[in-house]
């Protein structure tokens, strides 16, 4: 038997964030950003190009999100669904 591991890549973190958060009454661009660092502390990505990311992402899905990690230039938060 042969095991095979798949690299782990910042889209299939977040994809995989943005998936097991469905259920929730919205996804916190913040705390997505917090946990794919935590997972991946050598991530080169900006939180800018994270939060694009993310958010592409939840549209694919039709998960709510909420811009409140300060990135797009707006400090106030705001939710999308």
């Amino acid at each position: 038997m042969t095991h095979a591991f798949h690299a782990l890549t910042v889209e299939r973190a977040a994809e995989a964030y943005v998936r097991s958060r469905g259920k929730a009454r919205f996804l916190s661009i913040e705390q997505a950003i917090r946990a794919i660092r935590t997972l991946m502390p050598k991530c080169k990505a900006t939180d800018h190009e994270l939060e694009e990311l993310l958010a592409e992402t939840c549209i694919a899905h039709g998960v709510p999100v909420a811009f409140d990690a300060g990135t797009a230039g707006n400090p106030a938060t705001q939710l999308h669904s």
